[in-house]
């Protein structure tokens, strides 16, 4: 959800009755992400969070300083992906915040338990973004979660209505996670070509990039993903980031802010073949409530029955 999760969506979203989540690393500066969380305290008066997402790079974010403006901005749930994030769990804790760190396997979400974390986010092979490199997709990956944790976990990766939570609950999840279809609604900060291209799509219109590089990530295909595979299978094993750097670097704010969708490649889930118009954020909550609560107590009921 970079250059996505910020105020508007965070706001609807938890107005809504989720939970909404600012990104903190489409903000620049930790003091840009400040301004978001006040920015976002004057459109909700409901319990909203920040996702830190810890990556390798050359010039690290200044995380010390997004973490205390997260403390000091009152927030109280964080959303952590990426690197472990052992380092800022003492810290976050003292302060009171909850952390739900984002895990693609059993092992990695084992130790996320162990080092402290109070629930996980277990995103199966279906998600938009990076799905790990098991290839193991949510029919599965819950279940396991489900005879292995203690902590609570959400289900992530292929959610986007009233059969998804369903399905979600059953397999042992406290609740849903949902990336691709928040980015396909009216509040969502993005250029309108982004929500078209996300309708058009069907569930066979993304692909894994960067796998030679195990560093898997899931995009929605347009003319640069396709020219970025075809580097993939011309470099081989041999294949560098500098090599496919014209089709990564840069590329988000040209997608979601300008709409350039051939710019590169950029996180869409499968989910995308269930998408198919652009609600607000309270009409797509409501919907999926909706049509859960008819799942259960009709359908569900009834073959119990």
């Amino acid at each position: 959800m970079h250059c996505v999760g910020l105020a508007p969506l965070a706001a609807a979203v938890s107005n809504a009755g989720g939970l909404g989540i600012i990104t903190a690393l489409t903000l620049p500066t930790p003091e840009k992400l400040s301004e978001e969380i006040r920015r976002c305290r004057e459109l909700t008066d409901k319990p909203f969070g920040v996702n830190l997402t810890f990556l390798p790079s050359v010039k690290q974010p200044d995380y010390p300083g997004y973490v205390r403006a997260i403390i000091e901005g009152g927030v109280k749930a964080v959303e952590t992906a990426g690197n472990n994030p052992e380092k800022v769990l003492p810290v976050l804790h003292e302060a009171g915040v909850k952390i739900i760190h984002k895990c693609t396997s059993i092992r990695h979400a084992l130790k996320a338990e162990r080092i402290g974390c109070d629930a996980i986010s277990v995103d199966g092979f279906e998600c938009g973004g990076h799905p790990g490199e098991d290839d193991v997709p949510n029919f599965i990956l819950l279940p396991r979660a489900a005879q292995e944790l203690k902590v609570p976990f959400i289900a992530s990766g292929g959610m986007a209505d009233g059969r998804s939570l369903v399905a979600a609950l059953a397999l042992g999840a406290e609740g849903i996670n949902m990336g691709t279809r928040f980015l396909a609604t009216r509040e969502a900060p993005v250029h309108q070509n982004v929500k078209d291209a996300i309708v058009r799509a069907s569930e066979l219109d993304t692909r894994l990039v960067m796998r030679p590089l195990r560093n898997t990530e899931r995009v929605l295909t347009n003319a640069a993903v396709e020219r970025m595979l075809q580097k993939e299978r011309e470099f081989g094993s041999s294949i560098q980031f500098k090599d496919i750097a014209e089709e990564v670097a840069g590329v988000y704010p040209r997608v979601m802010y300008n709409g350039e969708m051939d710019a590169g490649a950029w996180s869409c889930g499968m989910v995308a073949g269930l998408i198919d118009d652009i609600p607000s954020v309270a009409d797509l909550v409501e919907r999926i409530m909706s049509e859960a609560d008819s799942i259960i107590q009709r359908r569900l009921a009834a073959i119990v029955g």
